[in-house]
């Protein structure tokens, strides 16, 4: 791997795959904002929500492949895996991590 994760961004990872939504939130910013599947999810309680949703319908795994830094952002490409067509595919994540928690992120 290229660059070493920021904290918040590693913890999200295994959040992610434990389906764990309350740590995944709680890697984030008060006021974060979540730009996945052309919607925006703003502030924890959205961004908690959209998680538990997505796991649900997709049953999401995630292994990380490679990360960058580009423009001042973390770029994680990840394999997920899960209940999805195309699966497995890479996707990338643009993570915005701010204070030791994360304020943007773009998947996609």
């Amino acid at each position: 791997m290229d660059t070493k994760l920021p904290q918040s961004v590693e913890i999200y990872f295994r959040a992610v795959n434990d389906h764990d939504s309350q740590t995944l939130a709680d890697c984030f910013a008060e006021e974060a904002v979540v730009h996945d599947e052309g919607k925006v999810h703003r502030g924890l309680a959205a961004i908690k929500e959209w998680n538990e949703t997505t796991s649900k319908k997709y049953a999401l795994s995630l292994e990380v492949i490679s990360a960058s830094q580009e423009n001042g952002d973390t770029v994680v490409t990840a394999l997920a895996s899960g209940n999805f067509e195309g699966s497995p595919a890479a996707i990338d994540f643009y993570f915005v991590v701010t204070n030791q928690k994360i304020t943007a992120l773009r998947c996609g």
